[in-house]
């Protein structure tokens, strides 16, 4: 039923990134599907934290990332699971849909955070990505 399955990854998440992982490790197994896993940082945009960010500042966070990305992937995705990397800076939400699509994504795998008031039922990436993907989407709660 699903053959390509996207996992969105937060480190910084701390145990909800390794919840979020063990869903889409199970989920891949039980279809034998392929995994992709996308990690995207978020994007300062025109804002004045983004004004003290050179472009080559930008360049190296994403080096870095993907490199501590990569190391994250060596050690907890299980052996048996064919997956691929994807590290992008942006919106969160956006990167994620256009990745979906892009690689042709049956099935989009990610976290959410519990909700203050105003995003009662999901977290707003959360939301965004149910709301506008053509894709099933998995959520996992905290």
């Amino acid at each position: 039923m699903y053959k390509s399955i996207l996992v969105a990854i937060d480190l910084n998440d701390g145990p909800m990134a390794h919840r979020v992982a063990e869903a889409a490790f199970r989920l891949t197994r039980a279809y034998d599907a392929g995994l992709h896993i996308i990690n995207v940082i978020p994007d300062f945009g025109m804002s004045v934290v983004g004004s003290f960010f050179s472009a080559e500042q930008s360049r190296k966070m994403v080096e870095d990332e993907k490199r501590r990305f990569e190391e994250w992937a060596a050690k907890e995705v299980p052996d048996e699971i064919r997956y691929d990397l994807t590290v992008v800076k942006g919106h969160i939400y956006d990167n994620i849909l256009k990745t979906a699509n892009r690689i042709g994504a049956d099935m989009i795998v990610l976290g959410s955070h519990k909700p203050e008031f105003e995003d009662y039922l999901l977290g707003p990436n959360a939301a965004r990505v149910v709301r506008h993907a053509k894709q099933s989407v998995f959520v996992v709660r905290s």
